[in-house]
């Protein structure tokens, strides 16, 4: 007979937003094809403390084929957090901007979409944690801007993408005394972080507080949504910090923070 003592905890089941893959003009086979997919590293960081997860398909209201009464907000209902992933520019037009250059165009749907679904968790009163574009998803959804790329628009900017290194390349934040990431580590932080982006926050959105930046040229490396719902976003990789490497930050407290929301109110 089990008991309370030994009787396996329930899973949680967090939800993962898509990355987009859009078809190419000219193109055969899957390339002609629109497709939904969901990075593994991500998907194993977050099931490395017995979770459950689930891509969140993009639901639109001019989808060719029926999908029945399905709505956005019976995934809200039937998951205990969502995690926004990383993946393709935002479109500058979800910030009030145009493109400055053609291929910083950006990815207008998967913006709508991700803007939409966060809003139905926040509203749900269920944690909410952005990776990379997930914060900057954020921070637009709250009305503020990014930078639309980082080397040309920010003076002294440190490099935030290495084409070459991609996820082997890293740099130094530094975490905000007092705030909610700095309670996390009370031993301090040391490392880097894995670094993979050339967009980046840049006036705040209404509410949001930064956490960390990065160092030296200050540009906002986690936020937090002052308010009762758990929002929290981080621009760098997470899913991309190897376990036991001592020159990369150890981002365990991050995750075990965002899923004990989530059992709060499971």
């Amino acid at each position: 007979m089990l008991t309370a003592r030994n009787r396996r905890r329930k899973p949680l089941k967090i939800g993962i937003s898509p990355r987009l893959f859009h078809p190419e003009a000219g193109s055969v086979g899957l390339h002609s094809k629109s497709v939904m997919y969901l990075e593994e590293s991500v998907a194993w960081w977050v099931m490395a403390r017995d979770v459950m997860v689930f891509m969140v398909p993009v639901i639109t209201r001019d989808a060719k084929l029926s999908r029945s009464d399905i709505k956005l907000k019976d995934y809200v209902d039937h998951l205990d957090g969502l995690v926004l992933q990383g993946g393709a520019d935002l479109s500058p037009t979800s910030y009030g901007e145009e493109a400055l250059k053609p291929e910083w165009a950006g990815d207008k749907t998967r913006d709508d979409f991700e803007r939409e679904l966060l809003l139905e968790f926040v509203d749900a009163r269920k944690p909410v944690l952005g990776i990379c574009r997930g914060l900057q998803l954020i921070n637009v959804a709250f009305g503020g801007t990014l930078y639309q790329d980082v080397p040309s628009q920010h003076a002294d900017a440190i490099v935030h993408r290495h084409e070459e290194q991609y996820d082997g390349h890293a740099h130094p934040i530094e975490v905000v005394p007092g705030s909610g990431l700095a309670k996390l580590y009370p031993q301090g932080v040391t490392g880097n972080v894995v670094s993979i982006h050339h967009q980046a926050a840049r006036q705040l959105g209404r509410h949001i507080k930064v956490e960390a930046r990065s160092v030296p040229d200050g540009l906002p490396e986690a936020i937090r949504l002052d308010a009762d719902s758990y929002v929290f976003g981080v621009q760098w990789h997470p899913e991309f910090h190897r376990l036991n490497d001592s020159g990369l930050m150890d981002c365990s407290p991050i995750l075990e923070e965002f899923l004990s929301e989530a059992r709060k109110r499971a």
